[in-house]
């Protein structure tokens, strides 16, 4: 892949610097900026941080909490650091905050933690202190905030997998402080960023000894730094765009029905081989019973699958359950949902049928698992998808169609689709020559992204990605991988 052009972005840090004098506040900032220990194979490091000074309690503007001061307190300090790249994502914002004493001295740390915040003492309630400033440990990749190596290695499996297999799996991560902000997250973008950092991937070795000073980074005020970062996330994405072309940008591996070539379809142990065989997401399909359970189910008759008469929406969810009780249960969407959550699989759902009450509890159940933003909402059908874009704009939604001659780019603006999906493989021999440049071209235009399905044919396969589509289903979610590596050997 050819090299990022760097200078652009090395410019515009450089102005960042000079647009921002050090004064009486940032030498204070400087003064009690923390060390920070790194893995030996760490490949990101901060560049900026965002300081403000609380001389009395104040929400912050930058993490979702109130900054609070006890009467011995003197002052504190809250870093808002920056990075470019988190190992699964585009930028990262980590947050410490140092609280000091009317002596000078550091009475107390925090520091954040995965969206959430934590004190930093360690296990012998101590705070990790190196020549009078914070010394924390920042976890390989991820760079959340620790004051010992302890509670790292506590989360050290799903580290490992964070810099590995998933490294890059959420692309452009637009936080909720940059809601509304930055405008950049859509699928092309995404696919940039996880082809990137799909090749920034390493093992960490849980050997702290990169010792790096806060000092040396630039140091602006917190809003400053606020307003500075929609141009730099842009920025990066238009190197990148330069930097990776079509056939190189790694799509996204989804598993139709679950890796269905291997295992019943829409069932628990597709799901799992999905997993095994490398996939990103799994493609399954939704129905309503009779008592507004959703479940997993492409037919609506259960006839084919489990050779049964009547159709699924006739049935209640326990009633399904002993009639199929024999051989392969029709399992809820909730099992499915677990069932991925576990194996750190995305969903893409083709939604079939579903009522009111259903498209309620299936909400619920994604919202209650924080679910929502690793979906992609799936139908033939467009009202359905308008209603779920309607009821939640964070939902990411894909219009399916099998006709060719169809404008997709009217299609999705007409109901806010994120994705276009044509269904063409019953259409033509070669369907990826149905996908001609110019209407890639205008999918393009209008930022919506590609998905085809369902592909076995590792010749078919390499053609569409040589087109640039933004994600592929196949039964067989193992000749994905096998096509991803060799693009990446270019």
């Amino acid at each position: 892949m050819a090299t990022v052009n760097r200078r652009s972005l090395d410019a515009q840090l450089e102005s960042l610097r000079r647009s921002a004098p050090l004064d009486a506040d940032g030498a204070l900032a400087r003064r009690y900026a923390p060390f920070l220990h790194f893995d030996e194979r760490e490949p990101f490091f901060p560049s900026v941080v965002g300081y403000t000074i609380f001389r009395q309690g104040a929400p912050s503007a930058s993490f979702p909490r109130d900054i609070q001061l006890t009467a011995e307190t003197a002052f504190a300090i809250e870093y808002a650091i920056w990075w470019d790249w988190d190992i699964q994502h585009l930028y990262e914002l980590e947050h410490i905050w140092v609280y000091v004493d009317g002596d000078g001295g550091i009475a107390e740390a925090e520091a954040s933690w995965h969206g959430r915040y934590h004190q930093m003492r360690d296990e012998s309630g101590r705070l990790p202190l190196r020549e009078g400033r914070l010394a924390l440990h920042s976890e390989p990749g991820k760079h959340a905030f620790a004051p010992s190596l302890g509670w790292l290695l506590l989360r050290k499996a799903k580290t490992r997998a964070s810099c590995g297999a998933r490294a890059g799996a959420m692309g452009l991560h637009v936080t909720p402080l940059f809601d509304g902000v930055i405008l950049d997250d859509r699928p092309l973008n995404n696919r940039l960023v996880h082809t990137w950092l799909e090749r920034q991937q390493f093992e960490p070795s849980f050997a702290f000894n990169k010792s790096f000073d806060l000092r040396s980074t630039s140091f602006v005020r917190c809003a400053q730094l606020l307003d500075w970062v929609p141009a730099r996330v842009s920025a990066w994405l238009a190197c990148l765009a330069a930097a990776i072309p079509p056939e190189q940008r790694r799509v996204l591996r989804i598993a139709h029905r679950g890796a269905s070539a291997y295992a019943a379809e829409n069932s628990l142990e597709a799901i799992r081989a999905a997993a095994e065989l490398g996939a990103d997401m799994v493609e399954i399909d939704i129905r309503a019973t009779a008592d507004d359970v959703p479940v997993v189910i492409h037919d609506s008759s259960l006839r084919r699958t489990h050779g049964l008469e009547g159709d699924v929406s006739e049935f209640t969810m326990e009633a399904l359950r002993q009639m199929t009780a024999a051989e392969r249960q029709v399992i809820s969407f909730d099992e499915a949902l677990d069932q991925c959550r576990a194996l750190g699989l995305g969903l893409y759902l083709d939604i079939k049928r579903l009522t009111i009450a259903s498209a309620r509890a299936m909400f619920e159940s994604l919202d209650a698992r924080q679910y929502v933003k690793h979906t992609i909402f799936g139908s033939f059908r467009p009202d359905y998808l308008a209603d779920i874009k309607a009821a939640r704009p964070d939902a990411r939604t894909s219009i399916l169609f099998g006709a060719v001659d169809i404008d997709p780019v009217k299609l999705a603006q007409s109901i806010n689709a994120d994705y276009v999906h044509p269904c063409w493989e019953n259409r033509a021999e070669q369907p990826h020559r149905l996908l001609k440049s110019d209407w890639i071209k205008a999918v393009r235009k209008a930022n919506l992204g590609i998905v085809c399905w369902h592909e076995e044919r590792p010749s078919e396969i390499a053609a569409l990605k040589a087109l640039g589509v933004d994600a592929i289903c196949s039964d067989k979610p193992e000749l994905l991988v096998e096509i991803s590596a060799k693009a990446r050997a270019l």
